[in-house]
């Protein structure tokens, strides 16, 4: 079998979407499975749909990177996105071809430089994780290249102010997909705070202000990457040979915090794309982290202790995907904000992903850290619930309950907190050492004092839960029946 490239596509009489040659108009720092099966489907998308016309130049972020793979592939790779739609099970395959090439800044920084020279460039795309977005002051801008992200980014925009720089409408519009608060604003902060450092000037400044656009987005895809296991049966199958294929959910959704006008430059509502530009992105944020990572967290741990290992397998149990569904539609949606039916069609699709056939996701894998989880998921619409019906929510409730029963553990290693289901298996509880340390210091507690002790920890909540009224005990209450009666009967009886 030859390689994946253009010539082999022809010569398999590929009759998909291919766009061979446009302008670069997008940069995009980071190579990884997650942009290339996200911001680059997308612009695959927006190319066949709009005619936005547009190649992708990839900068991997760090030395060790795609860059050789995926220029001896010309750009090409096959996404298949998979999963549970509509009650159907789905695999869709698409050839993309946005990609023009990858740059290694390492070995090539004057060639990514001279990108910055291209008058047709006008969005800059990122994703190099959450730690990539960090001001380190001992980057200086004759390093080659700066060492962080914002570093490289403020070298590049400092060449594209040299070449441009008295023209108006010559700036970027950057999208960053980091998976921190408001990663726009902070990426603008990081770029500023180099501009300022290494004295390039307040012409400089006042033109990363005036002519550049940082969004700060949410991005919401699982991307599973390059399926190890059966690549080379897909190949087969294909009938080429793809290193660098790349599966995702076929759930996809991005919202971009930006002006009405990028609505013309990024026509995704053109395309039919679920793609939202809007001038706040933080509604939408709110609703993943409480509906989407909330339910996770809400259930996982009673699921587990009531036998339980994977999320599909969860979702065709009456009584489990039933506690989810109340915990969701009539406890975590009244505290939010955006219109319900939008809050209850994104509801719906959060059961189908849960049901994605392509997706093992383990229940244990979901439980790190899951302290700091219940805080900053669950604990919002706690509150909220409490503030608006002035009433405990059952299933919150007792999903704190299961959160104490599944750290209740035994013995403490290195590896974490050992704790014991019903049936007799063990498990290891990971997050930060002193929580861990707590739990096994309260080992040998009750119900009721372990709850106490839980509840009254400010350093894990915050504040002292034993000040919402009721709570306390109803926890203690539902702790005491899942020792008695086990999680699941808890979760029936909170139906």
């Amino acid at each position: 079998m030859e390689k994946l490239s253009y010539q082999t596509l022809e010569k398999l009489g590929y009759d998909g979407y291919l766009l061979k040659d446009a302008p670069e108009r997008v940069l995009q720092f980071g190579e990884g499975n997650f942009l290339r099966a996200f911001v680059d489907y997308f612009i695959d998308v927006l190319n066949e749909k709009t005619g936005f016309n547009s190649k992708v130049v990839l900068c991997q972020p760090i030395a060790p990177g795609l860059a050789d793979m995926i220029n001896e592939q010309e750009g090409l790779y096959t996404l298949f996105l998979r999963g549970f739609e509509n009650g159907q099970k789905v695999n869709d395959k698409r050839v993309i071809s946005c990609v023009s090439r990858c740059l290694n800044p390492y070995s090539e920084y004057e060639t990514v430089l001279a990108c910055a020279e291209n008058p047709d460039l006008r969005f800059i795309a990122c994703n190099t994780t959450e730690a990539g977005i960090t001001y380190d002051p001992s980057c200086q801008f004759t390093d080659v290249p700066a060492d962080s992200y914002p570093g490289k980014l403020t070298q590049f925009l400092y060449r594209r102010f040299e070449k441009f720089g008295k023209e108006a409408g010559k700036g970027f519009v950057i999208l960053s997909c980091e998976l921190i608060d408001n990663n726009g604003k902070e990426l603008e902060k990081c770029v500023l705070s180099y501009a300022k450092q290494w004295n390039l000037g307040d012409e400089f400044l006042n033109w990363i202000k005036a002519e550049n656009i940082f969004c700060s987005t949410l991005v919401d895809r699982i991307v599973t990457g390059y399926p190890r296991s059966e690549a080379a049966e897909i190949c087969e199958e294909l009938g080429y040979i793809d290193n660098i294929i790349d599966t995702g959910e076929v759930f996809g959704f991005w919202v971009i915090e930006g002006p009405d006008s990028l609505k013309k430059e990024l026509p995704f509502e053109k395309a039919g794309l679920p793609v939202v530009i809007c001038g706040d992105h933080k509604p939408y944020k709110q609703r993943k982290v409480r509906i989407l990572n909330g339910a996770h967290t809400s259930f996982v741990l009673g699921a587990y202790l009531a036998g339980q290992d994977i999320v599909r397998n969860c979702m065709d149990d009456e009584v489990i995907c039933g506690f989810m569904n109340k915990t969701i539609y009539d406890e975590i949606i009244p505290t939010l904000t955006l219109p319900e039916e939008e809050l209850k069609s994104f509801a719906a699709s959060v059961t189908e992903r849960f049901k994605n056939p392509f997706i093992d996701h383990a229940l244990l894998a979901i439980s790190l850290n899951s302290t700091s989880k219940w805080k900053a998921r669950v604990m919002p619409s706690l509150k909220g619930y409490v503030e608006k019906n002035h009433a405990l929510p059952s299933c919150i409730t007792a999903s704190f309950a299961f959160y104490i029963a599944f750290y209740h553990g035994t013995t403490l290693t290195e590896d974490g907190l050992t704790g014991v289901r019903p049936a007799g298996d063990t498990y290891t509880v990971k997050d930060d050492k002193q929580i861990l340390q707590f739990f096994y210091d309260h080992k040998d507690e009750d119900a009721a004092a372990l709850t106490h002790s839980v509840c009254t920890n400010t350093e894990f909540w915050g504040e002292d839960l034993t000040a919402i009224e009721g709570f306390e005990a109803a926890v203690s209450g539902y702790l005491k029946d899942i020792e008695e009666k086990g999680a699941y009967a808890v979760m029936k009886e909170c139906l």
